[in-house]
């Protein structure tokens, strides 16, 4: 996660905004940057209350082994119509490849172009 702070200009420049969520707690996120990732430069919200909402409505809760109660670790990108453009699932224990979702973006930001 602290690779997408690092890159955040280079998302605005591909008109992305990185936005993290979870469904640990605020005081959760806090301990775990303080202590652990350092402080990050974009929004990280909490699908705390009621437990994991969002991540249901994504389709993304992980109800089975080996730890249930989670969200999946994956990359959604929202394109400006506020339509799912691209989804990519990942081992909980990959780091998404950040040229990948560049490449992503690029795509979707060329087909936005394409069809205006």
């Amino acid at each position: 996660m602290p690779a997408y702070a690092v890159e955040r200009d280079q998302f605005a420049g591909l008109d992305g905004q990185v936005v993290g969520i979870s469904v640990d707690s605020i005081f959760s996120h806090i301990a775990w940057q303080k202590k652990d990732i350092g402080l990050l430069n974009y929004p990280l919200c909490s699908d705390f209350y009621p437990h994991a909402g969002v991540i249901q409505q994504y389709g993304l809760l992980r109800e089975g082994p080996p730890l249930p109660g989670i969200s999946e670790r994956t990359i959604v990108i929202v394109d400006k119509t506020g339509k799912i453009a691209w989804v990519q699932q990942y081992r909980l224990d990959q780091v998404p490849d950040i040229d990948e979702i560049f490449e992503a973006l690029r795509k979707i930001n060329s087909g936005a172009q394409t069809a205006a």
